[in-house]
Formats: structure tokens, sequence, C-alpha cells
């Protein structure tokens, strides 16, 4: 990891999850900053490296080096929750954390959310994909994958929301327990999260967001449904029965 944090802590962190990205990260990050320019805010972004077979580490470390508020890790192994959860526990030093993703960066979301949170009324907010107001320009097989997936969440977990992936943000320290007590990882793992967040009573509220992503998925639908419904099984395992 590039050891060039900021001497003062930063107020917000955003952790944002990268594998095989080299066609877009570079552009991706400084467009973010951008954006995040008028804001005004202390921030750091956390590139979560995991497993990419193409420049994207070596990309990473050029944007860290060049940018003083952008930090990477790499965790080793194509593992976009476990890379997630290490960046939320082990790297991000915020008061508020953003999670994104590198295709999205919705700076729109980042500054709504953070208003939410700054009130002290809310400890989470969900970028909802599928929540009235949406606006979901992906492809119609991947719409209705989201459904079906959170449809399943709401028949085996009784999850209480519309959408457990992409855009979140939360206040650290109440959500620090929630992300330690998590036993499923990859793209599981944002949805455990966010179920046992409602389980323990946080403050969670969804706003609605519009997705346009800047290039295809960087695995492919179908090749995930094997490991999601592995590790559904052995999430449902784990908080229905272990709690």
């Amino acid at each position: 990891m590039a050891e060039n944090h900021q001497e003062k802590a930063p107020q917000i962190s955003i952790v944002i999850p990268i594998y095989n990205e080299e066609a877009i990260l570079h552009a991706a990050v400084v467009d973010l900053r951008e954006r995040l320019r008028p804001f005004g805010w202390n921030y750091e972004i956390v590139l979560a490296e995991n497993g990419s077979r193409d420049g994207t580490l070596k990309i990473a470390a050029e944007l860290a080096e060049k940018f003083p508020e952008v930090h990477y890790f790499s965790f080793g192994m194509p593992n976009y929750g476990g890379a997630l959860r290490k960046g939320i526990l082990e790297v991000a030093r915020g008061k508020i954390v953003l999670c994104d993703e590198i295709d999205l960066c919705d700076a729109d979301f980042h500054r709504r959310a953070v208003e939410i949170l700054s009130s002290g009324t809310t400890d989470l907010v969900i970028g909802s994909k599928l929540v009235s107001g949406a606006d979901d320009h992906r492809p119609m097989a991947r719409h209705a994958a989201s459904l079906f997936y959170n449809g399943l969440l709401r028949v085996t977990l009784g999850f209480e929301g519309t959408d457990t992936h992409g855009l979140k943000a939360f206040v650290r320290e109440p959500l620090l327990p929630i992300a330690r007590a998590c036993v499923v990882d990859k793209d599981v793992f944002a949805s455990e999260f966010v179920i046992r967040a409602y389980r323990a009573g946080l403050s969670i509220r969804e706003i609605p967001v519009r997705v346009m992503e800047k290039r295809p998925p960087s695995i492919n639908l179908v090749k995930r449904v094997p490991n999601v419904l592995k590790n559904l099984v052995k999430l449902t395992w784990a908080i229905r029965i272990k709690g």
C-alpha cells in the first residue's frame, strides 16, 4: 500500500473495489476528484484492488503517487467483498465512509448521502437502483437479476429494503461492528453488511440513484451465480441459526 497519507485524518473516506479496470481507472479517479472539488471536503479515495490480471495495480500506484488523497492496497485475489471489508475495517480513516463502484463514481450520491449523515439522524444511506425514483440504465438482464436477488433476500432473510449492492454511505463508528460480524465475502458481503445493519436496528435510509455504467461488468453475470448462491446459503445459515 502506498504510504502517502495526509497528516490530517480525512473526514470522508471513499472506498472503491477495483478488478481489471486498467481501461477506465485513471480517467475515473481524475474525473471523481474534479467533481468532488466544489464540495470542499477533506477526503481520501481508497482503491481496493483485488486480484487483477491487467495493469490495474500499476495504475493505482501511479495515481497514489500523483495525488496525495488517493491510496491503494492489493487484497491479492479476486474477492470484491473481501477487499471492500478490508478497506472499511483496516484502511479507511474517515468518520464517514462511502462505498462506490469505479464504473459509477457518483458524486451526486456522495453529496446527498453526506448531507443526510451529517444531520446525525441516519447511520447508513443506501443508493438504491430499485426504489421508486431510481433511474437504472443497465441492461435488462442485470436489472431483472437485481430484482430477483433482492426478492430472494426478502424471502429467505426478511430483508426490509430494496437494494444491498452498489452505493452505500455510513457513519463509520456504529457500522464497524457490523462489518466485523460479517462471515461471507465476494459478492454477498454487501448484502450481509446491509441486512445485519437492518437487524441491528440502525437508522437506515434508501435514496434513489441513477445508474449509468461506464463499461460492461468485469465478471460475467452467469459465472457469478453459483458462487452467489453458495454464499447466500452460508449467509442464511449464519444469520438465521447463529444470529
